[in-house]
């Protein structure tokens, strides 16, 4: 039976060079991996591929997932034409609960192993409904750390307008990833209730 996993972090903590490494690993054994990712980003939303792309170069051509779009289907269906060992899913955040579920399926019905990665909150502390899900139902959790300008472990994602002040309300996403900064939670706290300007923040942290 294969598992579902997540692997989680702060925004900037490498999650999509360590999906593209992992799957490297799996080509060079000769195996078939199947890569997907979220719309929200993606430069046509209405496209069936996309690209994974890490901060540090690495990139892949991926599957796109969005709304209601049923991934155990479209796994089911392209094992049977082209194969798969291993499923991968970045953007992990952004799935649907029955997404989630679906992929638990993949694991459970195909055998195949699912690996998730994605943020656990958002800029506002609130989790994910694909992060929930995913920490409720996954067989194995996995997070990936990264750290505050002040070097604690970061665990919040802040946003901050072009001012660079934070942000503490609006869509939980849509917003380019370079308005947001990894906090550890007592700095995150205190940039939230001081509306201190966060931009030396961001550039210190974009250097890490």
């Amino acid at each position: 039976m294969g598992k579902l996993y997540f692997t989680y972090s702060a925004m900037n903590a490498g999650k999509s060079a360590i999906l593209l490494q992992a799957a490297h690993n799996y080509g060079e054994r000769g195996m078939k991996v199947m890569l997907w990712t979220s719309a929200h980003h993606a430069a046509d939303k209405t496209a069936a591929f996309g690209e994974i792309e890490s901060r540090i170069g690495l990139r892949a051509r991926a599957h796109i997932y969005r709304g209601e779009m049923n991934i155990f289907a479209h796994i089911e269906a392209y094992r049977e034409e082209h194969g798969v060992d291993a499923v991968f899913v970045d953007e992990a955040q952004f799935l649907s609960r029955d997404q989630v579920w679906q992929l638990a399926r993949v694991g459970d019905e195909l055998g195949i192993p699912v690996l998730c990665y994605g943020l656990r909150t958002d800029f506002q502390g609130k989790l994910f409904d694909g992060a929930a899900t995913l920490l409720a139902i996954a067989d194995d959790l996995r997070e990936v750390r990264t750290v505050c300008h002040c070097g604690r472990k970061a665990t919040m994602n802040l946003r901050f307008d072009p001012s660079g002040d934070a942000v503490t309300e609006g869509q939980q996403v849509g917003v380019s990833k370079d308005a947001y900064v990894s906090l550890c939670r007592k700095h995150w706290l205190e940039r939230l209730q001081s509306g201190i300007n966060t931009s030396a923040q961001a550039e210190c942290a974009a250097g890490e």
